[in-house]
């Protein structure tokens, strides 16, 4: 699985886009030391989180708060420290147990670090997934937004670059409840790893999760294939849609498998 070629795909989740102009966010992520948003990383840990950060799609701590890429016009989002720790194994557990029946394999998480800045706003698990559809690469981030929050990543499809033709996105939001305190906003997104679209290019589908009073956000990225990347580096489909509908994410990032990974987030 070409974890990390697909690399610069990743950053793809610091704008909510499938095609962002990488040269520019590569250049200010390397100044800013790989600092946060989504995911805002401070710094991974490692080639192996790395790789599966990008071959997820998944937010990379890379931009710290408030700080913009060179040559670049898309503001970061600013990240808080999480109230907890959450180790890569609590997320891969986490992971597996949101796909009951499931067999899976190439499980691979990073953990955070509150008391280290610089070593960990970001919580992520990925793995593969063989549901008896054909195998397909899941993984999912946790972090913590900082209050108030605004308009940026998870939060608004308004500031996502334009969108190849056929990919969506659509903004929603939970009621208050015991499990969600003061709500919930939820952003979805289904993207084309090509464009234009063929017949057997793969999509990625994202459910992001952001509690509004907390700023605790979850972030589940799925594809109908064996790992992400963009044009010839994604592998071709081996289903045709997600292990989880959108409703289905959105009930699994908010029921008893993720709730302690919630509350230690934010």
């Amino acid at each position: 699985m070409p974890f990390e070629a697909d690399l610069a795909h990743a950053l793809d989740r610091t704008t909510d886009s499938l095609e962002p102009d990488l040269t520019a966010l590569l250049d200010g992520a390397v100044r800013r030391g790989r600092s946060r948003r989504r995911r805002r990383t401070a710094v991974l840990a490692g080639v192996g989180a790395c790789g599966m950060l990008a071959a997820a799609g998944l937010l990379l701590p890379g931009a710290l708060a408030g700080t913009r890429g060179a040559g670049s016009d898309i503001e970061t989002v600013a990240l808080a420290l999480p109230r907890s720790a959450i180790t890569d194994t609590q997320m891969i557990r986490a992971l597996e147990q949101t796909f009951p029946g499931g067999r899976f394999s190439g499980q691979t998480g990073q953990s955070n670090n509150p008391s280290d800045p610089s070593g960990g706003y970001v919580a992520n698990g990925a793995l593969l997934v063989e549901d008896g559809r054909g195998p397909a690469f899941v993984g999912v981030s946790a972090l913590r937004l900082k209050l108030p929050l605004g308009d940026g990543g998870g939060l608004s499809c308004e500031q996502t670059p334009a969108r190849a033709e056929g990919d969506t996105c659509t903004l929603s939001e939970l009621p208050s409840s015991a499990a969600l305190p003061g709500g919930a906003v939820v952003m979805s997104e289904r993207n084309a790893a090509e464009r234009p679209a063929r017949a057997d290019t793969a999509h990625r589908w994202t459910v992001t999760v952001t509690l509004k009073s907390t700023g605790a956000q979850l972030q589940m990225v799925q594809w109908n294939s064996t790992g992400g990347g963009t044009g010839a580096d994604t592998p071709k489909p081996t289903r045709a849609a997600p292990p989880l509908t959108e409703q289905q994410a959105v009930a699994a990032l908010t029921g008893a498998a993720w709730a302690p990974i919630l509350g230690a987030v934010g």
